[in-house]
């Protein structure tokens, strides 16, 4: 086996710092992904209450309706938590 000369040395350790780099990148990317999605799922759990509260108050709509929107806004509230706790703890499929 050859030996290496500095030169080598160098460009090997400069390959390995940038795909460091690009993969800490990646993650950084892939968390901020999920925290977005867990926000945009939170607020659609808000509209969905404010929704059944607005379909509540209304004596036309009915108890029915106010039901299925408080329904579908605790599915999305624990949507947007289970995605939040995802994001926190870093979770790989991998």
């Amino acid at each position: 086996m050859a030996q290496t000369t500095k030169a080598d040395r160098k460009a090997s350790a400069q390959k390995g710092a940038a795909t460091r780099k690009r993969n800490e990148t990646r993650a950084k990317s892939q968390t901020q992904g999920k925290k977005a999605a867990s926000t945009s799922q939170a607020r659609g759990a808000q509209n969905s209450l404010s929704s059944a509260k607005n379909t509540a108050t209304s004596a036309a709509k009915g108890v029915g309706s106010a039901a299925k929107s408080a329904g579908s806004a605790a599915v999305q509230a624990g949507k947007s938590v289970a995605t939040r706790a995802g994001a926190a703890k870093g979770g790989k499929k991998r």
